[in-house]
């Protein structure tokens, strides 16, 4: 375990703690109740916003982690589910003293959250799902958007602004580019293809919580972009029509990667679901 002063201005604690067959790093920084945050697909923590994290730290014990596979944590030696995913992050908290947390997870985090809530329900307070879906033939992106996350086509460069074009609004995306450039370039972490690929697998294999929804007595925010193109808006909408104490928040205006559109909206809407 290192202990460095965050740019957050908390003391930044990071850890690598032993969870079953692998190795896992995460930060710990805030004071307060615990709110662990679950990763989406194909990235590493550091690509939470700094600024959304600043704003977390201020009111809750922030823990944030590499997935399986991911960044600093151990690709390990299992099958890649999401439930094996959702194992992980309650071995994490185990190991960490953390009996209980609020939870937000994002896109394929949410699934791994979801699954989290239903197979540890003592383990987590509030649930918090952004850019959800509880099963992804309901209500699927387009196949223009599909094609273009099926692309491989191009320099790595390429293929990483066409995702990242997915992401936001065009009209944003045009007012922002300096916005862009704070986001995405800075160091991720190991991001491996390989471990990507089998992410893909485990979010194509997962049998979703349509049936489980009514049973999920969580109080539960669903947050979305009204503009998300990945996850779109009615997933959320259905989602919160079948969650008996669940709400849900549309941000207009934006995408998949609303907390980096407005991250102190986002902020206000998850302290007062929260509070």
């Amino acid at each position: 375990m290192n202990s460095i002063q965050s740019s957050i201005g908390n003391v930044d604690e990071i850890y690598s703690m032993s969870v079953d067959d692998i190795v896992m790093s995460c930060r710990v920084f805030g004071e307060g109740y615990p709110l662990v945050l679950i990763m989406g697909y194909g990235s590493t923590m550091n690509l939470w916003e700094p600024g959304l994290l600043e704003l977390f730290a201020s009111r809750f014990r922030v823990i944030v982690f590499d997935n399986r596979g991911m960044g600093d944590t151990g690709a390990g030696t299992e099958s890649y589910s999401i439930a094996r995913m959702a194992d992980d992050t309650a071995g994490l908290m185990r190991a960490l003293n953390i009996p209980q947390a609020h939870v937000l997870g994002w896109s394929m985090g949410s699934l791994i959250a979801q699954e989290l809530v239903f197979r540890y329900p003592s383990m987590v307070g509030k649930l918090a799902l952004y850019a959800a879906h509880c099963d992804a033939e309901m209500f699927p992106p387009s196949s223009e958007v599909l094609a273009t996350l099926t692309d491989t086509s191009g320099t790595p460069e390429e293929r990483g602004m066409r995702y990242i074009s997915l992401l936001f609004p065009e009209m944003w995306m045009q007012g922002n580019g300096q916005r862009l450039k704070e986001i995405f370039y800075r160091p991720m972490g190991r991001i491996s293809e390989e471990i990507t690929a089998r992410q893909s697998e485990a979010i194509g294999s997962w049998s979703g919580t349509t049936e489980r929804l009514p049973l999920l007595d969580k109080a539960t925010l669903l947050i979305t972009g009204s503009e998300d193109r990945l996850v779109i808006p009615r997933n959320a909408s259905y989602m919160a029509e079948n969650i008996p104490f669940s709400q849900l928040c549309v941000v207009e205006n934006a995408g998949h990667g609303l907390m980096f559109q407005y991250p102190e909206l986002f902020f206000e809407k998850m302290a007062a679901f929260l509070e």
